[in-house]
């Protein structure tokens, strides 16, 4: 057996529930990861808005640790406030730290979300993707979820008309 031994491979990201003081690197990650190809609101400039307030708290986000650092976050709602409509939770937001990316670290908030949603008693997971957003797409398919729709053409975004697509799966 030589002295020498093969770099470690990244440890796996530890999900947590967000806090209150995640809210400036969380702020940071969304500013730094914003894209087209996934954001359908203009990019983000100064001055800059709080993270977290009334309507997004800190309870709604999950967020991801690599290192002791936080590297992405993923947020869960309610997609309507209708009783009726209860038993549904949606991804309505997902960032990861592009020095993060490639790691897992999307996988293990998808995953977690399933599993929160499940903790909250919640029977179905939701979310929208837009559809020139391949690598989301594929992810999200590869954790169950399904195109339940598409709004063709849903947003103008950079001159181009993008697809609007929905998707879902039982938790």
């Amino acid at each position: 057996m030589s002295g020498s031994s093969a770099p470690s491979a990244p440890s796996a990201p530890r999900v947590r529930p967000a806090v209150l003081a995640d809210g400036d690197v969380l702020a940071l990650i969304d500013r730094v990861t914003w894209s087209p190809l996934h954001a359908v609101t203009p990019e983000p400039q100064p001055p800059y808005a709080d993270f977290f307030d009334a309507r997004h708290p800190p309870e709604e986000y999950l967020v991801a640790e690599s290192g002791g650092r936080v590297v992405g976050y993923v947020r869960l709602g309610r997609s309507t406030p209708l009783d009726c409509n209860a038993h549904v939770r949606q991804i309505q937001g997902l960032a990861v730290a592009d020095e993060a990316r490639g790691r897992g670290v999307g996988r293990a908030l998808v995953r977690a979300a399933v599993e929160e949603t499940r903790r909250r008693g919640a029977r179905r997971l939701t979310l929208r993707v837009l559809g020139h957003n391949a690598p989301a797409r594929r992810l999200y398919e590869s954790e169950g979820f399904a195109v339940e729709g598409v709004l063709p053409g849903e947003f103008l975004l950079a001159g181009e008309y993008v697809d609007d697509v929905l998707m879902g799966r039982a938790v």
